[in-house]
């Protein structure tokens, strides 16, 4: 059991590096997709690597507080960690709660308002033509009679991307909400450890 300063002091160091690696990892993968242009969303890249950011300098301020007992970078290293904790298992909560009507309304929001060419680049990622559209015979949406579903002869034609993307929305809420709630958990100890740390 960490019940010593040396041991409260190192743990907290570790935690904290852990938190930078993982801060680089969330920049580099944000930048990784948009050079291979994997995701075209800007403001989904800049929420990604602002996010990187964000945990970076907290762990900074938590490393060198650990480093040098600095009581008043721990105390703040503490309060935004606490707040931290407090958002990131309350949103992890909601998106493994999330029922199927919640994540249809979440597609049909998504889909209302985003580009066009976004649209675009999703019907042709899941070959499926419009929201609830099952049918091929669109003929406002080019996209839709360029798709490999729209060639086959057969009669149901291409899927709906609500039927494409709503297992997709799930899996992917799930996988997230758990880790979430994974890191809201590591939070927790950080809180903890620089409690016993500073005392």
């Amino acid at each position: 059991m960490c019940g010593g300063f040396h041991c409260s002091k190192n743990a907290l160091a570790a935690l904290n590096i852990l938190y930078i690696l993982v801060a680089f990892i969330m920049i580099g993968v944000a930048a990784y997709g948009r050079a291979m242009a994997m995701v075209t969303s800007v403001s989904l890249i800049g929420g990604i690597i602002a996010s990187g950011v964000f945990l970076l300098f907290i762990a900074i301020i938590g490393l060198v507080g650990a480093v040098k007992h600095h009581q008043v970078l721990l105390f703040f290293y503490m309060v935004i960690l606490f707040l931290l904790f407090i958002i990131q298992f309350s949103i992890s909560c909601a998106c493994l709660a999330f029922s199927t009507t919640y994540k249809e309304q979440l597609l049909s929001f998504g889909w209302k308002h985003s580009a066009t060419a976004t649209r675009a680049d999703t019907q042709k990622a899941f070959n499926c033509c419009g929201l609830y559209n099952t049918t091929t015979s669109d003929p406002k949406d080019p996209v839709c009679t360029s798709l490999p579903c729209a060639k086959d002869s057969g009669p149901p034609g291409c899927p709906s991307c609500m039927q494409k993307l709503l297992p997709t929305i799930g899996t992917a809420l799930r996988v997230s909400g758990g880790v979430g709630l994974f890191f809201s958990f590591t939070e927790i100890v950080g809180v903890w450890l620089a409690v016993r740390f500073r005392n």
